[in-house]
Parts: structure tokens; C-alpha cells; sequence
């Protein structure tokens, strides 16, 4: 065999030859959100694993995400095993069952306070305000021809709840669960980026310079009958919160029963680090640039953007309503926290706060409305497949 034939056959082996546009437009993507995400440091802890899994699952005859066993796509090639597929492919199982999802919320629970929400109920309502984007991209969705079980999962990208989006898509729309899960887990990460402009927009600097009262002091009672409360009460009235709620709310009395700080600390510690890397590379090793680059999904990624606007514009509008009624005691900011990215959308509110006025401190004023969103995101999910569940 010749040198140049010895170069031929490497060259026509590599992945170089096989690079297609479609994987070129998805690695600079990544490139892009890599960028953001180590050097603007927009929510690293969601973005790097995804911008990373998205780069891998575009690098060709990798093979990392293959699946001839046909374990997500039920065709299977001759003589293949389950043991066969990708790495990424046989970690994504994880996701497509709903095993990682619900792994998340018990992690969440875990670090959640829902102090600031007990210690001011009507918080409840801004939070489900901020839901206001699931119903609007369910009608858009409709309107654009999806079918009612694939708009109900496109809609909850509306409510920046990665774990939940996933979990409706997964039940009412599997073939759609990758671009889905790239949009919402992507718009959260995004939330300093897509928020403050929505924000300043909708509130005056008088609005945005209130200063909030001092939140009272819950007990540690409440804080404990509250998860079984909610547990029980959702899972009556929609049983198909269950899962989310229920794990949520385990997490949660793990963290207020002071009785398990072991079971509490791994929980949203160690478990919730590691569920966090599978979910967040494998979510991005869905965006495959063949198959990810079509008009259909595409729409999704743009009915998920004006989902999450309307989002946070309904949660700032209520706060609005709320700060006219209250002359002038509630800060509008708040309501954008109604999302149920924790503790993301609390933390912007912060900031914009204390741009508007130094001596401005909303963090846990937003808290109240940003965990009131967890419960109303999975609600408004349990809703969707009660209607649509077949």
C-alpha cells in the first residue's frame, strides 16, 4: 500500500469525511453556549453538560449515541444487543423513562425553602401566573398543527421546568422528547439572558425600586405538614403529579424533618450533582444536526421562546396588579420568579432589583413565587396528560 493510499483510507475513515453541514451548524451552537457558559457563566451547572453532549452527539462515526438494539427507536438490526448501543444512548434510557426527572425533583425538593411561600401565600398566585406561557404555546402549537398531545408537551417548555417538560414529553409526545428537552432545559439556562429585557420592559423604576418587608418567621410544623399536605392534595385531585410532586416533596421532608441529614445531603448533594450530568449531556446529545435542524423542530425551539416570554410576562403583570393593589408593597420584579427554574429566576430578580435601588434585597421574596412555579409547572403538566393520556 502506497503513503498517499495509507492517507486516503485514514482521511475516508475519520469523521472529517463524514462532517455534513448539519453537524457543523450544531458544533458551532455548542461552541456558542460553551462560550456562554464558561465565560458569561450563564447557569454553567445546566449549560456546560449540555452544550458538551451536544458537541459529542455531532462529532460523526462516534457512534455515542447509536441505537441498533433499537431501544428508544423499537427497530432493531439483526443480532444486536442492548449492550450494543452508544454510551449516551443507553444513559439517555434514564431520560426517556422519566427515572432522571423525577431523580432531579427529589434533589430539588431536597434544596428547596418553602418558607418565603408559606410565610406569604400569595405568592401562590404569582406563580401560577408565571404558567401563563403553557396555555399560550399550547394554542400557537395547535394552531400550527401539532396535534393536542404533542402542543401539551411543547406548552410546558413554558414553564422553564426541564425535569417536567420531559416527563410530559415522555407521556404524550416521546418522538418529540429531544427537541423538547434541548429547549427547556436550554431556555433555563438562558434565563439571565431572556428575562431582564422582558422585565424592564413591563416595569417602571419606581416599580422596580420598591423595597419589600421583612417575610415572618415560619415554624418548623409548617415547614414539616406542608410537602405531605401538597402530596397528598395534588395527588388526589391529579394523579398524574404523583411522581413529580411526590418526589419533590420526599426531598423536600427529607431536608424539614431534621431526622435524615444523610438522606438530605445526598440528596441534593451528591444525587442530584450526578442526575445533573447524565440529564444535562445526554439531553444535549439529543440535538443531532440531521435530525434536529428541520422546520418542525425548529417551531418547537420558537413556540418554547414565546412560551417562556409569556411566562415571565404573566408573572410580572400580576405583580403589577399586586403592587396597584397593595399601593406600592409588592415589587413587580417578583413575579418573573414565578418560572419554576430554582433558584435561577429568584436570583434575576435579584439582580435587576438591586440595579433599580443598591439597597434592595428580593431574594427571598422571589423564592416564594420561584418554588410556588415547581408545584404549578408540574400541576399544569398533570393537567395536560389527564386531558390527553390515552
Amino acid at each position: 500500500m502506497t503513503f498517499l493510499g495509507v492517507l486516503e483510507g485514514l482521511w475516508s475513515s475519520s469523521g472529517f469525511a463524514s462532517l455534513g453541514w448539519q453537524q457543523g451548524v450544531m458544533l458551532i451552537v455548542s461552541f456558542g453556549l460553551l462560550y456562554l457558559a464558561i465565560v458569561k457563566k450563564f447557569e454553567p451547572m445546566l449549560l456546560l453538560p449540555i452544550a458538551f453532549g451536544m458537541m459529542l452527539a455531532n462529532l460523526p462515526e462516534t457512534g455515542l449515541m447509536a441505537d441498533p438494539a433499537g431501544l428508544m427507536s423499537g427497530v432493531k438490526e439483526p443480532g444486536a444487543h442492548w449492550y450494543d448501543d452508544g454510551v449516551l444512548r443507553l444513559i439517555y434510557a434514564g431520560v426517556k423513562s422519566s427515572i432522571f426527572p423525577c431523580l432531579i425533583f427529589m434533589g430539588v425538593g431536597a434544596m428547596t425553602d418553602f418558607g418565603p411561600l408559606l410565610a406569604n401565600p400569595s405568592s401562590l398566585l404569582l406563580g401560577a401566573a408565571a404558567q401563563l406561557g403553557i396555555y399560550v404555546a399550547f394554542i400557537i402549537a395547535i394552531l400550527f398543527k401539532f396535534t393536542p398531545e404533542e402542543a401539551a408537551s411543547i406548552a410546558i417548555i413554558g414553564g422553564a421546568d426541564g425535569p417536567t417538560a420531559i416527563f410530559t414529553a415522555s407521556k404524550l409526545a416521546s418522538h418529540l422528547l429531544a427537541p423538547i428537552s434541548v429547549a427547556a432545559y436550554s431556555y433555563m439556562a438562558l434565563i439571565p439572558l431572556i428575562q431582564p429585557p422582558i422585565m424592564r420592559a413591563l416595569t417602571t423604576k419606581k416599580e422596580r425600586e420598591v423595597k419589600m418587608g421583612q417575610l415572618r418567621k415560619v415554624s418548623k410544623t409548617e415547614k414539616i405538614v406542608f410537602p405531605i399536605i401538597v402530596t397528598v392534595l395534588c395527588a388526589l385531585l391529579i394523579p398524574s403529579t404523583a411522581p413529580l410532586i411526590g418526589m419533590l416533596m420526599i426531598g423536600n421532608l427529607f431536608r424539614e424533618s431534621g431526622v435524615v441529614e444523610r438522606l438530605s445531603d445526598v440528596s441534593q448533594n451528591a444525587l442530584c450533582n450526578i442526575i445533573t450530568i447524565l440529564l444535562g449531556v445526554t439531553v444535549g446529545a439529543t440535538a443531532n444536526g440531521q435530525q434536529f435542524l428541520q422546520v418542525k423542530t425548529l417551531g418547537i425551539i420558537v413556540i418554547g421562546l414565546v412560551a417562556f416570554s409569556c411566562s415571565t410576562a404573566g408573572g410580572v403583570l400580576l405583580g403589577k396588579l399586586m403592587y396597584i393593589i397593595t399601593k406600592g408593597k409588592v415589587n413587580p420584579l417578583i413575579g418573573a420568579a414565578g418560572v419554576s427554574a430554582v433558584p435561577m429566576a429568584a436570583r434575576v430578580a435579584q439582580v435587576e432589583g438591586k440595579k433599580a435601588n443598591p439597597s434592595n434585597f428580593l431574594l427571598m421574596h422571589a423564592m416564594g413565587p420561584n418554588v410556588a412555579g415547581v408545584i404549578g409547572s408540574a400541576v399544569a403538566a398533570g393537567f395536560m396528560m389527564l386531558l390527553f393520556q390515552s
